[in-house]
């Protein structure tokens, strides 16, 4: 790394980290403004069936997956300010799209299409300014703090996704559109203006190893994410479906829980992973998860679907650095953004397929059993983390 912190506090440590994971926060806090809003504004004012306006909320998931690795890629050609710079301004330009919308609802289908457009330039806002702030702050504190990095960065989006969502129904009550609109695009040129009045990381040089060799070094470490993901994706999409089968009240307690307890682990465990290693740390994170989730499947009340989402979130938490922060490891300095990238795509696919997978079992089976079968994929991630050790002890010994 070409700017490495010598400040060596816990404290100073987190003043860099902050001063540049900020970004993600905007970046997050524009994703999750119009996340409760759209779909009704799509089916009640637009027309359109429910399935389009899931069709237009997933278009932002399907531009981030696909733009991910080459986010990672631009930020090792072009440095991480480049990259951020480009992201903010592309998050401020989807509530250009947005308001447009709002203002062509007279005409349905071009309102619609000014939507899927929003949805797409914000997916790939999304992926370059979060991968970018994550590279930045790397770059800044120093590869050995690279899970404390994505811990703070983790911290950010939940954080602007859990204000962002209530926000924008507020903002939308107040305005509609507009309301949630403008402050996007105001975020976009705050976040272009406050990115461009810091100094900018000088790109690592060196040979670059192919894109195809770089999947091949952290392939397996991003499957372990992707099946890892599912013990979220099936809480956050299922649960209320699960308390209303039941007959029970409380399901956005049981959510607020599994965030606690995220959130918890992130701010006070973190530095677990440089103390014990990302596999060991990954390995129970995976062993908690997934008793959460069986603790969910055989759920007599209410109580021990919340004890089981609070368990889930403490078991996930850890996940992404842990296994991030190995992933990174297997690829030179000028190509960790290309990794990381790459890396974080698996998570966006995990979380693209759980909703559809699950949603087939819940109606062959019912809804709980989306727990079990979750716990079960969580388990294959355990085995394959346990992989993982074994194949890196082996290259030791033949170091």
């Amino acid at each position: 790394m070409t700017s490495i912190a010598r400040e060596t506090s816990t404290g100073a440590l987190n003043k860099r980290i902050l001063s540049v994971i900020f970004f993600t926060f905007f970046c997050y806090l524009c994703v999750g403004l119009p996340l409760a809003v759209l779909p009704g504004f799509v089916h009640h004012q637009l027309g359109y069936s429910s399935f389009i306006a899931g069709i237009i909320i997933s278009l932002q998931y399907v531009a981030t997956l696909i733009s991910r690795p080459q986010a990672g890629r631009y930020a090792d050609l072009l440095g991480p300010k480049k990259v951020v710079m480009i992201g903010v301004v592309l998050c401020g330009l989807s509530g250009v799209f947005m308001l447009l919308a709002m203002l062509s609802v007279a005409t349905p289908w071009l309102s619609l299409a000014l939507l899927a457009l929003a949805r797409l330039v914000l997916g790939v806002g999304e992926s370059l300014t979060s991968t970018g702030a994550t590279l930045w702050g790397i770059n800044l504190v120093g590869s050995l703090q690279s899970a404390r990095v994505i811990s703070w960065n983790g911290v950010a989006t939940y954080l602007a996704m859990a204000v962002g969502a209530p926000l924008g129904v507020v903002l939308n009550e107040v305005a509609g559109l507009a309301g949630f609109a403008v402050p996007i695009m105001l975020m976009g040129l705050l976040g272009f203006w406050l990115a461009s009045q810091k100094p900018a990381i000088e790109v690592a040089s060196g040979h670059r190893v192919p894109f195809q060799t770089v999947c091949s070094k952290i392939w397996l470490f991003g499957l372990a994410l992707g099946l890892g993901t599912v013990g979220f994706g099936t809480l956050a999409t299922f649960i209320t479906l699960l308390f209303s089968d039941r007959g029970w009240s409380g399901a956005a307690f049981a959510l607020t829980l599994f965030s606690g307890g995220f959130i918890l682990m992130r701010l006070t465990c973190s530095n677990m992973i440089t103390r014990y290693g990302g596999v060991k740390v990954t390995v129970w994170s995976f062993a908690l998860e997934a008793v959460g989730l069986i603790t969910i499947w055989l759920a007599p009340s209410a109580l021990w679907v919340d004890v089981g989402a609070f368990l889930t979130g403490v078991g996930f938490s850890l996940v992404f650095p842990a296994l991030g922060i190995e992933a990174v490891k297997q690829v030179p300095v000028q190509n960790q953004g290309t990794a990381l990238g790459l890396y974080s795509a698996f998570l966006d696919l995990g979380l693209g397929l759980v909703g559809p997978v699950a949603g087939l079992l819940v109606g062959w089976w019912g809804v709980e059993t989306v727990y079990l079968a979750g716990a079960m994929v969580i388990v294959a991630a355990l085995f394959i983390t346990l992989r993982i050790g074994q194949l890196q002890h082996q290259q030791r010994l033949k170091v």
